[in-house]
């Protein structure tokens, strides 16, 4: 994100990466090494800093709460990771047929109400 975009949009940006490693680890209760397990599973894919540091936004700490939370019931991370991409994946698809459902509906009706 560039340097003039005004404070208030990047707080309020959930894919802006405020958080470093350190902190991101404490806001989840876990520590460094699951935030790199994770992201060597593709979970998430966290930005970098010009200095090379991990960068992690509020939607990549929702997901890698999600795949704690399995974890720490017993899930493997390789499994946990899975599932939440399937989840995520799961839930985009019923966006979209939502989305396309009201289109077909819309169209129905713009149909039903022309001249007989």
């Amino acid at each position: 994100m560039e340097a003039d975009t005004p404070l208030s949009d990047r707080l309020d940006d959930d894919d802006y990466p405020a958080y470093t490693m350190g902190r991101a680890a404490e806001m989840l209760g876990t520590t460094p090494g699951f935030l790199r397990a994770i992201g060597e599973a593709r979970l998430i894919t966290p930005l970098r800093s010009e200095g090379g540091h991990r960068r992690y936004s509020r939607y990549q700490l929702r997901i890698a709460a999600r795949a704690r939370e399995l974890v720490d019931r017993g899930t493997p991370i390789e499994a946990a990771c899975r599932i939440v991409i399937l989840e995520d994946q799961l839930e985009e698809a019923q966006r979209i047929n939502a989305e396309y459902r009201r289109a077909a509906n819309r169209a129905a009706a713009g149909s039903d109400s022309g001249p007989s």
